[in-house]
């Protein structure tokens, strides 16, 4: 099954306030920006991945983005994270009524794509599924089948809300990469550790990261 993968992004300059213990104000844009590129190249090499939809109105990270090969969607709704994934999902079926979709993190710069491969072909399994984060309380990746609703609950505890909606959870070993999104310092050392994407590496060169 070959997937569409819906990747949000809000404006940098309101991306990753939690890391204000680890980059200034005037990093953070770049490190958020970092993430995505990073995120979204290695995304466009996994063989399972069709084509990747970041919905985002950041002017910067449209540009840079689309020039990796993603397609950019206008956060239409400006509705918050979930309406701009819904609205996603509803952009790609407008041409491919039966795609298989699912959204991923911005924000997975260790992302592998044998390691997404094996996520989406587990996915592939269900009507929908989702991967919990490393924290074990949110999600990384929520998949819908051909015909199926998204159905995006994301937000505290999602991982609990996913469940709770009928997606199955999906449990595999050695895809650390698919989980391991970065919303502290502690996360970008953990993400630091499994091997990030050139972008993020030569961002958060020289960053005082918590716990290194």
């Amino acid at each position: 099954m070959q997937w569409t993968l819906v990747i949000p992004l809000k404006p940098l300059t309101r991306a990753k306030s939690r890391l204000a213990d680890t980059a200034a104000d005037g990093v953070r844009p770049g490190l958020a920006l970092a993430f995505a590129q990073d995120t979204v190249a290695a995304a466009l090499a996994c063989t399972a991945v069709a084509d990747v939809a970041v919905v985002t109105d950041d002017g910067l990270a449209a540009r840079e983005l689309a020039a990796l090969g993603a397609r950019i969607v206008p956060d239409t709704p400006a509705g918050g994270l979930n309406a701009a994934l819904a609205h996603g999902a509803s952009v790609v079926r407008e041409k491919r009524p039966f795609a298989a979709v699912a959204t991923l993190n911005a924000d997975l710069p260790a992302l592998r794509p044998l390691e997404l491969g094996r996520v989406l072909d587990a996915a592939a399994e269900f009507p929908r599924a989702f991967l919990a984060d490393a924290a074990a309380l949110g999600t990384t990746l929520l998949a819908a089948g051909p015909g199926r609703e998204l159905r995006p609950a994301f937000g505290i505890d999602s991982r609990s809300r996913h469940r709770t909606s009928g997606a199955a959870e999906l449990v595999l070993a050695d895809v650390d990469s698919v989980r391991q999104d970065v919303d502290t310092g502690a996360d970008l050392r953990a993400a630091l550790a499994l091997g990030v994407g050139p972008h993020t590496a030569a961002v958060s060169a020289g960053l005082l990261i918590p716990g290194s």
